[in-house]
């Protein structure tokens, strides 16, 4: 059988085949590095069991480059400040550390608020209920310092996500560090995720609008015994404007306004965030 491009088609068809390949090995070479590794939390990332909800939020919260930034590895002790029911991180780390590393919950104590405390409960029936991904989660209180959260001087990373405006606002923050810092080994890891704060504003004027100063945010930490080792912008987002009537719940996924200018806000998207890395001193 002859083939209906000759000799001539035939070069022609293996050069188009070659500049195919070129392409893809291009597109490969900059796609991000997350997306390719099917491996580690990217597995997990991508699993079915992950909450539609949380899927959604991917877009804005970056998970797989926030852990990579942070350092966590497969037998790392992590312990997860809040991770109310919805456990967004939780869906992602509980899995992985289960064979080699140890995921820790540090959620509410019985002095939380009723809707903390059903949130409480829910993630409880939610490990109960899903043994193979959750069944070695180990769950401990937190209120500030008023428990361990893991055995002294144990833990490789202690993270925490959107929580740093409560602690402040309640003059909570300098016993969380406390406990953050009582948990942690030596040279572990702090990672702190939250709603930056505009520079032209003292953190008072915006504390109820649920943004936080980074300055302001790395002067507590430092104060506390951490040390700063890096900064990243992965959670960045110019589009906010940070004067929102509802603060930073007007934008999604909470939506305070509910129905009133939607459109607008799921435009901005998720509030601009700094993302953290300290080490215990």
């Amino acid at each position: 059988m002859h083939s209906i491009f000759g000799a001539r088609g035939g070069k022609r068809s293996s050069s188009l085949l070659v500049i195919a390949s070129l392409v893809t090995a291009m597109a490969l070479a900059h796609a991000p590095a997350a997306a390719q590794d099917q491996s580690g939390p990217a597995k997990w990332a991508g699993a079915p069991h992950r909450s539609a909800r949380n899927v959604a939020r991917d877009a804005y919260r970056h998970p797989l480059e926030v852990l990579a930034f942070f350092g966590v590895k497969d037998d790392s002790t992590v312990v997860e400040i809040l991770p109310g029911s919805g456990g967004y991180y939780m869906e992602i780390l509980a899995p992985y550390l289960k064979e080699r590393g140890r995921y820790i919950a540090a959620n509410r104590d019985s002095a939380a608020p009723p809707q903390y405390l059903a949130d409480h409960r829910k993630l409880l029936a939610r490990l109960e209920a899903q043994p193979v991904l959750y069944g070695a989660v180990v769950v401990t209180q937190f209120n500030a310092d008023l428990h361990e959260i893991a055995p002294p001087g144990s833990a490789d990373f202690v993270l925490t996500f959107r929580n740093l405006h409560n602690w402040i606002a309640r003059n909570e923050i300098d016993g969380a560090l406390r406990a953050f810092h009582k948990a942690l080994k030596p040279g572990g890891v702090l990672g702190v995720v939250d709603h930056r704060g505009r520079t032209d504003l003292s953190q008072e004027a915006q504390m109820k609008s649920g943004y936080v100063r980074e300055d302001v945010a790395i002067a507590l930490i430092e104060k506390a015994g951490f040390r700063l080792v890096g900064t990243s912008e992965v959670n960045a987002n110019p589009k906010d404007t940070k004067d929102h009537p509802a603060g930073v719940w007007t934008l999604p996924p909470t939506y305070r306004l509910k129905d009133k200018d939607r459109a607008k806000y799921a435009a901005i998207g998720e509030s601009d965030r700094f993302t953290l890395k300290f080490v215990k001193r």
